[in-house]
């Protein structure tokens, strides 16, 4: 590890950490080695023989060192207190980036690791108004930290033309500030991760309802700035959709967003902070639409021939409104992966063809009325029950998959996920196009892969194709990967799909921006970020190109 000589020692302070591994997914106890089924899968298919490796230890990493002078360090503890800022490496190091694939190959790295030169812990609104102030006039830059759960680059330490860069962590902005029980809105802190909140808010019986895969560690504050999209999208919808208003300390003010549940006063201005990744104000609370505690949850899982016929199921329902709160559908190869890799899903090994899965919440009268239309379409469509336990089971084990794309990292394979979103007359073309670019830029690179999709998340005109790629690393699998993000981010442009459904942009998806929203768009985003961020400090190199 670097050290920080220039520093003065009574600056040097040692911080919480965030909850996640530097160097892995998620909770280091929960982490779990390769199985023997998963190894042999590796061998046979991807002719990887995972191998011991030596772990890496946040000790071995070298830093680049800190930027900022005694100077710098000394004005941000006289706003913030000197016990909320640091230069420790071991406070930098977990804050240095998500958690992509990406993100984790270079975690490996023997070479000096970039990093923010320092991570600051506001606990006001006053206090983020005055940090961005000061950064603003020194010209340093700010990339806001929620939970670290991104997985497009949206937290390198891009410093570009400014002198330093600092980690803005929003963890004390962790307060449930209000619930309105008659109208169904909670306003909530930033810094509140997903089970956070879900805690509070079920101290008075209510739930927001919003579980996507980084659940366990992303922020709401994130939620908003990066237009999440949980599980439970089917009955709750996007993140988006439950925010009726967001608070946002910006380098030229404060922002209070959104009155009542609908406006006409114009655009809607807070449709340029969702999604909007840090680039133009810092997020320190949302209002947002929570629902009491569902009586009842049922559940049943299907089996279709094929994924054409799965999701014209999944198309009829939705068009039909029949109200499920989870509905999904995993095509050929991702079903028969699972099943033969863990068989955690719990349905029986003869199954072939696409498992779906269905989740209803509600009153018993309302699960009963939403299950048995749901039923009627997936059998009008060729589905097969596989009764409830395979959806019991998806459910139990939702949040756990990451921890698996850790283990093959270390085997020698190459594991990643992607995702996009299109009409339902193009979701096949688009599928088979973006399958087929994944495929043809992994076998250049000498690698045999598998290319797994899913549906997860539906609409009445569309869905989103979740995809997750598994092949061997082969040479340097930092460009590796990167050549086959880029065929499959060309093949989701030329496509007709989105660049991104829900794991939005940051640097990683920034080169197509101008594709999908047009030279005209970019200057609209250009001409927003210099009315709120004149200098341009707000995480620099995400989103805007």
């Amino acid at each position: 590890m670097s050290t920080e000589p220039h520093l003065p020692p009574d600056r040097v302070a040692a911080l919480p950490l965030p909850p996640m591994a530097w160097n892995a997914w998620g909770d280091p106890a929960k982490a779990t080695p390769l199985s023997a089924d998963i190894t042999s899968l590796l061998e046979s298919l991807l002719e990887i023989t995972p191998g011991e490796t030596a772990p890496i230890t946040a000790e071995d990493v070298r830093l680049v060192p800190s930027r900022l002078s005694g100077v710098h360090l000394k004005a941000l503890a006289a706003v913030v207190g000197e016990e909320h800022v640091s230069v420790r490496d071991a406070d930098r190091l977990p804050r240095a980036g998500g958690k992509s694939t990406l993100d984790l190959l270079r975690r490996r790295a023997a070479e000096p690791q970039d990093a923010p030169d320092a991570v600051v812990v506001p606990g006001s609104e006053e206090e983020v108004e005055a940090v961005l102030a000061l950064c603003a006039q020194q010209r340093i830059a700010v990339v806001p930290f929620g939970g670290g759960t991104s997985v497009v680059g949206g937290l390198d330490p891009v410093r570009g033309a400014f002198t330093a860069v600092v980690s803005l962590d929003l963890r004390r902005f962790d307060a449930l500030h209000s619930l309105d029980e008659v109208s169904g809105e909670a306003v909530l802190g930033a810094g509140l991760t997903g089970p956070q909140a879900e805690e509070l808010l079920a101290e008075r019986g209510f739930e927001l309802g919003h579980y996507p895969q980084s659940f366990r560690f992303a922020t709401i504050g994130g939620f908003a700035a990066t237009r999440s999209s949980g599980q439970d999208s089917a009955g709750y919808g996007r993140f988006d959709d439950m925010v009726r208003g967001l608070r946002v300390v910006t380098p030229s003010g404060v922002l209070d967003l959104g009155r009542g549940p609908a406006s006409a006063a114009g655009p809607d201005l807070r449709q340029l902070f969702l999604g909007s990744e840090g680039t133009l104000g810092v997020i320190t609370a949302v209002r947002v639409r929570v629902h009491q505690v569902p009586a009842v949850k049922r559940y049943e899982a299907w089996s279709f021939p094929d994924f054409a016929s799965g999701a014209a199921a999944l198309r009829a329902v939705e068009q039909q409104g029949t109200g499920p709160t989870v509905l999904r559908l995993s095509d050929e190869t991702e079903t028969a992966v699972n099943l033969a890799m863990t068989a955690k899903i719990g349905a029986p090994q003869t199954v072939s063809g696409c498992l779906a899965i269905t989740v209803f919440e509600g009153t018993d009268e309302q699960t009963a009325a939403r299950h048995a239309l749901t039923r009627t379409a997936m059998h009008e469509h060729g589905g097969t029950s596989l009764g409830e336990e395979p959806a019991r089971a998806w459910e139990h084990g939702r949040f756990g998959a990451p921890y698996l794309r850790d283990a093959l990292l270390d085997g020698g394979a190459l594991c990643e996920t992607l995702e996009t979103a299109t009409s339902w007359s193009n979701l096949d073309r688009l599928k088979a196009d973006v399958t087929a670019a994944l495929q043809g830029a992994l076998q250049e690179s000498g690698s045999t892969s598998l290319v797994m999709c899913h549906i997860s998340h539906v609409y009445a005109t569309g869905a989103s194709l979740y995809f997750t790629v598994v092949g061997a690393q082969r040479g340097d699998a930092i460009a590796q990967w990167s050549a086959a993000k880029r065929a499959a981010s060309d093949a989701i442009t030329a496509g007709g799909g989105t660049i991104t459904h829900h794991h939005a942009v940051g640097t990683d998806h920034r080169p197509w921006m101008e594709a999908e929203i047009g030279e005209l768009g970019v200057k609209v985003l250009r001409a927003v970020k210099e009315a709120v961020d004149p200098v341009g400090i707000l995480n620099p190199g995400k989103l805007i190109p």
